[in-house]
């Protein structure tokens, strides 16, 4: 799908007027990717032209994060920008905060600018079928990535790319169950709205395996995925359970939020358990506020995928599901990659 250069100069004129993708609201960014130059050379990966032909082809890539107010969607944001600097590729990032209603209106406009491919991480998975249908019948290849959208519109997507997150559940659930042999009483900080989010607190349940009858649930919340939610509700439940043990939250901001409640409320003896492995959760792992933490693989799902958005856009196949395997990271892991996402 070759581009002419008239027609990538005339997307780097109207990607200019948009603002920089910032943490709250409905920012955009526009990353200096450069519209190639006559005879420049960028080789995208697999791309198929004509018998003879040299231009190489050149993209219009949006990312439609779910928040930029996030490190994991900000490493991905990162990720697919230093990706189309390095191939010249055109690059927008647009930022719902959270709010389902602005997605929806991002989407129409991505519908309308033709791009090439876009990234989808859906703010609710079973709200944003118009939006697909927009990008969709414009015939803008769909990659939904990190949260999945719901079975019913997976027609609208081309592939699904994510951390594992019942593999991932699961794993925070085995550790969990090893350190209470004899059970524990427990709290769940969910957040439902999210597909990824629902599949993780399966696989923590499933986890438990044989003792989780020895596990009672003193409270199953909604902590929104975000510390400054997390944190009230993980304060009412302690004061609620005072013999609560341990707490299993969905992500890392609403794991600090419940190790800040623990924290205030002068106990010792709560544990957290988590996934992300986020910088944020890898300090906490090291100074202690965190029992475990099963890693989800941004950098590794913006780079797999960029990697099959070319592979489509040059005619090619890819899998209708990709699934990136967790795993628990220790203290030494921690420590080794503190400041990084993986």
């Amino acid at each position: 799908m070759k581009k002419t250069i008239a027609k990538v100069m005339a997307f780097t004129m109207l990607a200019a007027t948009l603002a920089g993708c910032g943490g709250s609201g409905n920012k955009t960014e526009t990353p200096a990717a450069e519209a190639k130059t006559e005879g420049a050379a960028s080789e995208a990966a697999g791309t198929e032209g004509s018998e003879g032909a040299e231009e190489a082809a050149s993209y219009k890539f949006a990312f439609l994060p779910n928040t930029q107010n996030n490190t994991f969607q900000a490493a991905m944001n990162d990720t697919f920008k230093k990706l189309c600097n390095e191939k010249g590729y055109s690059y927008v990032c647009l930022d719902p905060d959270y709010d389902l209603n602005t997605q929806l209106s991002q989407m129409a406009d991505v519908a309308n600018q033709n791009f090439d491919a876009v990234f989808v991480i859906p703010v609710d998975s079973a709200g944003i079928r118009q939006g697909l249908e927009q990008i969709h019948e414009k015939n803008i290849p769909i990659l939904n990535v990190d949260t999945p959208v719901i079975d019913d519109d997976l027609d609208l997507v081309e592939t699904v790319i994510a951390t594992d997150a019942y593999n991932a559940g699961t794993l925070v659930g085995q550790q969990m169950a090893a350190d209470y042999p004899d059970g524990a009483k427990i709290a769940i900080l969910d957040f439902p709205s999210n597909e990824s989010c629902v599949n993780r607190v399966a696989g923590f349940m499933d986890g438990l395996g044989a003792a989780k009858d020895k596990f009672e649930i003193v409270a199953q919340q909604d902590g929104a995925a975000a510390l400054d939610i997390s944190m009230p509700i993980a304060e009412d439940i302690i004061q609620a359970n005072p013999g609560i043990n341990a707490f299993f939250c969905i992500n890392d901001p609403s794991a600090l939020g419940a190790a800040a409640a623990i924290k205030a409320s002068g106990k010792t003896d709560i544990g957290v358990y988590s996934i992300d492995a986020s910088p944020d959760g890898k300090a906490a792992i090291l100074d202690g506020s965190f029992t475990a933490v099963a890693a989800q693989v941004p950098i590794g799902i913006a780079e797999t995928a960029f990697e099959k958005a070319e592979t489509l856009l040059a005619g090619g196949e890819i899998e209708k599901e990709i699934l990136l395997p967790s795993f628990l990271v220790d203290k030494e892991k921690a420590e080794a990659t503190l400041k990084d996402w993986q």
